[in-house]
């Protein structure tokens, strides 16, 4: 299965269009939360560490951008297009959950909201209720804090394991998760149960090491976390992954360029 899926990916990848680009700039409206931990309690199964992931700067994003869940952990530019209201720069956000209005294309979380607007202006922002804007997907930076994997609370030893990934840098998305006893090859699939949580019913004994495909636009790769979870892996902790993803994702678009973007 985990081999087929690899297949499609490069074979996309080979018949690519070379007017693919990183840079990417689309028109949409946006609204906010009152709350950030409206946000924080979504659909991408963050919970509370999503106020952590961009400093309360989250966002719900439209299905086509959540991609049932492949999309959550992405990081976006938005900025609004009332230059008497707002800066050029706008706010960055990460997306934590699934925005089901139909009128806008993100929800932000009030913080992100008021952070498009020039100093001074956030409540008149706040009081326009939706706004015009610009966004365009943005590498996700996290300085030196490299892929987690926190151990879901339900997860159940020894035959249940579910998680969740973390501190994702660059511009990718994890389409396929696999696990197996650290020096072994006998490889075990993980099926997303919900946003960032995966899980499995077969779970192997010892230390655990993970394989991830991902893709970044028309682009997909192996990447491999040797030696994650102990033997004695406990629920609720985070463990580092010894990894980095810092991919830039590619997309098709024309005109390929920044357009002016600060």
């Amino acid at each position: 299965m985990a081999f087929l899926l690899c297949f499609f990916i490069f074979f996309f990848a080979s018949s690519a269009t070379a007017t693919a680009c990183d840079t990417c700039v689309h028109q949409t409206k946006a609204t906010h939360f009152s709350k950030a931990s409206a946000l924080s309690s979504g659909a991408c199964g963050y919970g509370s560490l999503a106020l952590g992931l961009s400093n309360g700067q989250l966002a719900a994003a439209v299905p086509s951008l959540f991609k049932d869940g492949a999309g959550c952990g992405a990081c976006f530019q938005i900025r609004c297009k009332n230059p008497s209201l707002c800066t050029k720069a706008g706010t960055r956000v990460v997306v934590s959950d699934l925005n089901h209005n139909n009128q806008t294309d993100f929800v932000l979380s009030s913080r992100a909201f008021t952070a498009m607007a020039q100093k001074g202006k956030g409540q008149q922002i706040l009081k326009l209720g939706i706004v015009d804007i610009e966004y365009k997907r943005i590498p996700c930076d996290y300085k030196n804090q490299k892929l987690a994997v926190r151990v879901e609370e339900s997860s159940q030893k020894p035959n249940y394991l579910a998680i969740q990934f973390l501190y994702q840098g660059g511009q990718t998305e994890i389409v396929a998760v696999d696990v197996a006893r650290v020096g072994s090859s006998n490889w075990s699939f993980l099926s997303r149960k919900h946003g960032v949580v995966w899980d499995t019913n077969r779970v192997p004994e010892g230390p655990l090491q993970f394989r991830m495909v991902v893709t970044a636009g028309y682009d997909g790769k192996w990447i491999w976390a040797q030696k994650v979870l102990p033997a004695d892996w406990k629920t609720g902790v985070v463990y580092d992954s010894g990894v980095q993803i810092t991919d830039i994702a590619q997309e098709g678009c024309s005109p390929c360029h920044e357009q002016n973007w600060s």
